[in-house]
């Protein structure tokens, strides 16, 4: 599908720094596919609990990066970020996790430095 999509809209991929592909659902089904991604982040909201990574494992496996969102919402849910990230470092260790708010910013420097490092390594220096 996203080949079909690419192909019909005639994207120059060359001309593109970054590309999210966002398989939404459920924790399961993305796991199984691998879509020749550069990097595969995988995205729980705080409203889902900390145990997704328990519950989840082969995701949490099969990604690089790990990001939590919605965190402006933890306390109101009774999130706990280091059980989170403890469930997450039990199933991948070593695994780096991200914690963002969109409607605050927390985050998204660290975040969006880290993209901009990712970016730099994977292109030549000429093009960056």
């Amino acid at each position: 599908m996203v080949q079909k999509a690419l192909e019909e809209e005639q994207w120059d991929l060359n001309q593109l720094d970054f590309l999210f592909i966002e398989n939404v659902g459920n924790l399961v089904c993305p796991s199984s596919y691998d879509l020749g991604e550069d990097l595969r982040l995988v995205l729980i909201s705080v409203t889902e609990g900390e145990d997704k990574p328990l519950k989840y494992p082969t995701i949490f496996n099969s990604a690089d990066v790990s990001i939590v969102t919605k965190l402006d919402l933890a306390a109101a849910v009774e999130f706990s970020w280091q059980t989170a990230y403890n469930n997450i470092q039990a199933v991948r260790p070593g695994m780096p996790v991200f914690k963002l708010s969109a409607k605050t910013g927390d985050g998204m420097e660290k975040y969006l430095e880290f993209l901009a490092t990712r970016l730099s390594e994977l292109r030549p220096a000429s093009v960056v």
